[in-house]
């Protein structure tokens, strides 16, 4: 799952609204569910691992270790049956080579934490640090600061070197880093706002589309508020900034697999992104979802279950770099390949170690957005499975973290599964689930320490039959989601919508 970024929104809120429950027909899904076992997702979980392993330690996108990953699953799939496709796609590679450095040379030498923001330029800088307009400090209870988004933010910089101190909020980051360029600054430090949530160093991405060639990296908002009252009292500050980075297009792919049984004209997307970040080699962010998947499909093979709905299992690359797999292949889709395309299932981390069942809240009931129409019907099928079960479940929103965002955009029903990230578990959710309240959901997420040993079996079994029950569901369905019986109705609505569901990297 890709880092955190602001959703900007255009909505059309009669034809977001999802259509009065039609339930989907009931689908026996025991024989699949039995033989969707913990011990066949750990063995494709354990391929990951040794790929990442021989590869530095990644799978990310644009490395050798996401070719090698993209070759075991469609080999995989080719073996089980499954017609596969390989879709390249060129996409902007970023890496960071070296750790950010950021430290007060004078009047008070200080080292700070700090990190690198994604795409940014790579560089050495020790400069006078000059504030933007609209900083606001003390921070109030909500978003305030727009401090960066205007070019009249910034006082020209003078010749000799110069740094400009950002604070988070009110538009993306790329604006503010390139504000800060165009002015004359030769680096940027974007601290966080302050307000509640937002006051931990915090490290974001400057965008696929950057216009910024100067080093940009973080600063808590503490840390930065000590800076800005020395700027305040009237003291000359100086610091160094370092970066080292890597940007350049590279080829990637999308691994596509479509069921031998199953109508053309009816599709169910299944997805998990199969690319991990640079920094990690993504056990459970992804693989958990790419290795569920993998084993949902080879059993569904081996069962010999005849569809009615095709299935087209989706393995995207370049997730983490801005969901460029998933986009690439919805933009690239024919108006008659859109239409035929029913639900999307999207499955990225199912394995996390502190989990809560989350499932994507569809009908917008518990979150600001529903899905699609047919959106509401793929959560009833979840929740009522894990209800089933005895299971409790959360819901969780469409906010453009996942795969799940370009078909949505589109109007393609979609929903889904998640185990949780970064995000603290609360004290509820700890007496529902167990695990331990104020720590992460993934401890490891988007960290070297994402290995074989960030899985949890127990989150694995029980999200891993959820997500067999409602892809079997889903294939097998007569009545479809809609008041007459369809499946493709949604898609219809949906596109007239024209909803546009931009991922933004501030604000």
């Amino acid at each position: 799952m890709r880092r955190l970024t602001i959703v900007a929104v255009a909505l059309l809120t009669a034809l977001l609204m999802a259509t009065p429950a039609q339930a989907v027909d009931e689908v026996n899904t025991t024989r699949l569910r039995n033989a969707v076992t913990v011990g066949g997702i750990m063995a494709h979980e354990r391929v990951f691992q040794r790929i990442a392993n021989q590869n530095d330690g990644t799978r990310a996108s644009g490395t050798p270790g996401y070719d090698a990953s993209a070759d075991y699953v469609a080999s995989r799939l080719r073996a089980a049956g499954y017609e596969v496709t390989e879709q390249e796609f060129e996409f902007p590679f970023f890496q960071a080579l070296a750790d950010a450095e950021l430290e007060q040379v004078s009047p008070t030498p200080t080292t700070y934490e700090t990190g690198t923001f994604d795409y940014s330029g790579s560089g050495e800088v020790e400069g006078e640090v000059f504030a933007t307009n609209d900083i606001v400090i003390p921070a109030t209870p909500e978003p305030s600061s727009t401090s960066g988004c205007e070019p009249g933010d910034f006082a020209p910089a003078p010749a000799e070197p110069a740094v400009a101190l950002i604070q988070r909020g009110g538009c993306d980051f790329v604006v503010k880093a390139a504000n800060a360029q165009a002015a004359g600054y030769d680096a940027a430090i974007i601290f966080n706002e302050g307000n509640p949530g937002r006051e931990e160093l915090f490290i974001g991405t400057l965008g696929t589309d950057t216009r910024v060639d100067i080093p940009v990296v973080g600063l808590s908002f503490a840390d930065a508020a000590a800076i800005y009252a020395q700027l305040q009292a009237g003291e000359t500050v100086v610091v160094r900034v370092f970066t080292s980075t890597l940007s350049e297009t590279r080829t990637t792919t999308n691994v596509l697999a479509d069921s031998p049984t199953g109508s053309d004209e009816r599709v169910v997307v299944v997805g998990a992104h199969l690319d991990s970040v640079i920094e990690g080699p993504g056990i459970n962010d992804n693989g958990s979802g790419t290795s569920t998947i993998l084993e949902i499909a080879e059993e569904m093979a081996e069962l010999g279950i005849r569809n009615r709905q095709k299935l087209r299992f989706a393995f995207w690359g370049a997730e983490e770099n801005n969901l460029l797999g998933s986009q690439h292949y919805v933009d690239n889709l024919s108006n008659d390949e859109l239409g035929t395309i029913v639900a999307n299932l999207n499955f990225d981390m199912l394995g996390s170690t502190n989990y809560v069942r989350f499932v994507y809240d569809g009908d917008g009931s518990d979150t600001p957005l529903a899905g699609p129409p047919g959106s509401a019907q793929i959560e009833a099928i979840f929740n009522q499975y894990f209800a089933s079960q005895g299971l409790a479940t959360d819901p969780t929103a469409f906010d453009g973290r996942s795969d799940y965002g370009p078909f949505i955009a589109v109007g393609i029903p979609a929903g889904g599964l998640f185990s949780g990230a970064e995000g603290e578990k609360t004290a509820e959710q700890a007496a529902v689930y167990g695990g331990t309240a104020g720590e992460p959901y993934d401890p490891c997420y988007h960290q070297a320490c994402d290995t074989i040993n960030n899985v949890s079996t127990k989150a694995l079994f029980e999200l891993g039959d959820a997500a067999a029950h409602a892809t079997m569901t889903l294939a097998r369905t007569r009545t479809g989601f809609f008041e007459d019986g369809s499946l493709r109705a949604g898609a219809r609505a949906g596109l007239s919508a024209q909803r546009s569901f931009s991922s933004q990297a501030a604000a």
